[in-house]
Parts: structure tokens; C-alpha cells; sequence
């Protein structure tokens, strides 16, 4: 798409006249509710202070097809609402007008989010002026001609909607795949570490694996960011905590947080790190896959077994107690191989998404930019 002869197109010998948007539309200030009148469940959102609804409320004061920004809180954020909703008192909403399509106005505004953004006064809440918002020059294709002009604003919102349903449905799409391949992935772990009693021996993770915790280190030591000196990832209870100058370990091994936020999980290491007192180490015996072993400690659920305390955590000791069934080591690798397969196609689907996502939403804004591209009074004059 040519930007420039598009627009034309659409022009059709017609003028652009940038309006500051409060001349075209003045935005109106949501009212306040208390949260005694909230509800669960209701027929109206609420929206106060941020894009996820406050609750909801059985009446709107905000028609369908409403573009509103957040002036505290998220400050800065820009919404549209298909339905009615209550805009309470932290939000403007912007009501019909003859002059602007209202999602034509909302489209403008995201382009102009990091210019909104700046206005923002950082205090303890962030605030932002209306003001700011009014005061942004919109372009106006044949102002002199409000039929045509609405047509032409319609045109744009067609085609950057299309652009964002593409979005919507392709993250969708991939979001259902990676649900999709997850279970497939959980039946089949399932099934291929599932046996009869009595099939496979069954021995205590302290006779198949050495088990110890991390060694201490003090928090100077410590460099959040990898350089030829603090070259070593050093990992704690809740993962990666910075680079070290000495290792700890080094070879394939599994990790198991000991506390925080990733108690009991398990995770595999093959290289050179550091292991702090937060995290155990395991390394495996001539008899145990260390793949095979990650993928039965993963089905376990260790966080159970975690110290019912303040601070929760992972006795080795307990962890050395557990019992997991040992198969043949040529089983063990042939089954660690068919789960790898379906742990490597999950991973890359998670990976993808957010940087297909990306891609697409990158996509709308340069479009968005372009369909936006009016020339103002001064191009033309140069």
C-alpha cells in the first residue's frame, strides 16, 4: 500500500484541516462510585484507574463505541468500548460527535501514546491533564464536506480494525495450538512414565542421584549483567539472580528451587554456573538419565513437599527420601527423547508467539502511521 497515493485516493482533491481534538469534541469526566456499589457480575464494566474493569454496575453513562483515557493510575492509556460502560471519575470518555468518527479518534490517539505518555505527572499516582489530550491536533480530511470526511474517516478504521482483528485472531490461533500441544504433551509424559506396580523397580532419588544445596555468596559479588569478568549465570530459588566470576558446577545437572517463588521446580543446566544455598543440585548416577529424571521430577508437583512455615522451603533431605520408578537406562533415553520432541515444540510456540504478535502489531502501527499521514499546513506550503 502506497501510502501517499492512497490517501489521495481518498481525498479526491479534498483538503486536511488539523483540529485540536477539544474543538471537535470536548471529552466528559466520568463520576465516582464506592465500591459498596460494585458488583461481581453486572450488564455495565466499570473502569477507573485502569483497562482491566474495577467491577461492574447496572447502569452506563458511556454510550457504545466510546474512545476514553485514563487520567490516574495508567494514566495515559487509551481505550475503546463496542458496548456501554460506566466511565467513573479517573476517566474521560469522548461522546458522538458530527465532525470525528470515534474510533477514528481512538486510532489517532494510539498514535499519539508516547506523546500522551510524556504529559504524565509521575507523583505517587501518576496523573495526567485532560488538557494534554485537547489540545493534540487531529487530521481532518473535507472538513467543509462532514459526509464525505465521515466516509473517509470510516475507510481508515475499516482497514486498521482489519488489521488489529489479524491480531486478535492470530494470537488466538496460536494461543489454542500451544493449549492444544500442552496437553498432548501431558498425556503423553503421563502415559509414557505410568507403570504397573511391580513393572520397574522403584528406587529413592538419594540412591540414584547426589543431592546438594548451593553454596552462599555474598550479594557484591553479584554483576547484574554478563561481562568477560562475571561470565557465570548464577542461580538462586527464584532463578537466574546475575553473574558471578567463579562456577560452582559444571556439566548437565538438574536445579531444584529451594525457596521463593519457583519452590519444587525443576530445571535443566548444562554448562557452567553457580548454584546458591537457595537451589539443589542433582546430578545424576551411571544408572539415571539426567532428561529422563527431569521429566518424572517435573510430574511430581515438589513444591508439596515444601516446609509449611513463613518461609517455605525444600529440605534435601526430604527430596532425597522421594521414590521414582527406574526403567533401563536405553528406556529411560528413548522415552526422554519422545518427551524432549514435545517439550521443543511447546517452547517454540511460546517463543514465537509474543514475537509473532509483535510482528503484527508492528504491522498496524506502521499502517496506522500511514493512513495518518495527512500532510499538515506547513508540508504543504514547502
Amino acid at each position: 500500500m502506497s501510502g501517499v497515493s492512497f490517501l489521495e485516493k481518498l481525498l479526491d482533491g479534498g483538503e486536511v484541516e488539523w483540529i485540536e481534538v477539544g474543538e471537535l469534541v470536548s471529552p466528559r469526566r466520568g463520576r465516582r462510585l464506592v465500591r459498596s456499589q460494585l458488583e461481581e457480575v453486572g450488564s455495565y464494566a466499570v473502569y477507573q484507574n485502569s483497562m482491566k474493569p474495577l467491577g461492574f454496575y447496572h447502569e452506563s453513562n458511556a454510550q457504545p463505541g466510546a474512545t476514553f483515557v485514563i487520567v490516574a493510575g495508567a494514566a495515559g492509556e487509551i481505550g475503546f468500548s463496542d458496548v456501554a460502560f460506566w466511565a467513573a471519575d479517573d476517566v474521560y470518555f469522548f461522546p458522538d460527535a458530527n465532525a470525528v468518527n470515534n474510533k477514528y479518534l481512538y486510532h489517532f490517539l494510539l498514535s499519539k501514546q508516547h506523546e500522551i505518555s510524556s504529559q504524565v505527572r509521575r507523583a505517587s499516582i501518576p496523573r495526567l491533564s485532560i488538557a494534554a489530550v485537547e489540545k493534540l491536533k487531529i487530521p481532518i480530511p473535507c472538513p467543509e464536506n462532514p459526509k464525505k470526511s465521515l466516509e473517509i474517516q470510516a475507510e481508515i478504521v475499516r482497514i486498521l480494525d482489519a488489521f488489529s482483528a489479524h491480531t486478535a485472531e492470530l494470537t488466538a490461533e496460536l494461543t489454542a495450538e500451544l493449549n492444544l500441544r500442552k496437553k498432548q504433551y501431558h498425556y503423553y509424559r503421563d502415559k509414557l512414565l505410568s507403570f504397573e506396580e511391580g513393572e520397574v523397580e522403584l528406587k529413592t532419588l538419594g540412591e540414584v542421584f547426589r543431592m546438594r544445596a548451593g553454596q552462599h555468596i555474598s550479594a557484591s559479588k553479584i554483576m547484574p549483567r554478563s561481562s568477560d569478568e562475571y561470565s557465570y549465570p548464577c542461580f538462586g530459588g527464584n532463578g537466574v539472580r546475575g553473574f558471578v566470576k567463579d562456577k560452582s558446577h559444571d556439566g548437565a545437572h538438574l536445579l531444584i528451587g529451594r525457596q521463593g517463588a519457583l519452590c519444587g521446580n525443576v530445571q535443566r543446566m548444562k554448562g557452567q554456573f553457580y548454584a546458591t544455598e537457595h537451589a539443589v543440585v542433582v546430578t545424576a548416577s551411571d544408572e539415571i538419565d539426567i532428561d529422563w529424571a527431569f521429566h518424572v521430577l517435573t510430574t511430581m508437583n515438589l513444591n508439596q513437599y515444601a516446609s509449611q512455615s513463613a518461609q517455605p522451603g525444600l529440605a534435601v533431605g526430604k527430596l532425597q527420601g522421594l521414590k521414582i520408578p527406574l526403567p533401563s537406562i536405553e528406556d529411560q533415553k528413548r522415552v526422554a527423547s519422545i518427551l524432549d520432541k514435545f517439550d521443543a515444540l511447546i517452547n517454540s510456540i511460546i517463543e514465537g508467539l509474543p514475537r509473532e504478535v509483535e510482528l503484527r502489531q508492528k504491522q498496524y502501527e506502521y499502517y496506522r502511521d500511514l493512513l495518518l499521514s495527512f500532510p499538515k499546513p506547513d508540508e504543504v506550503i514547502a
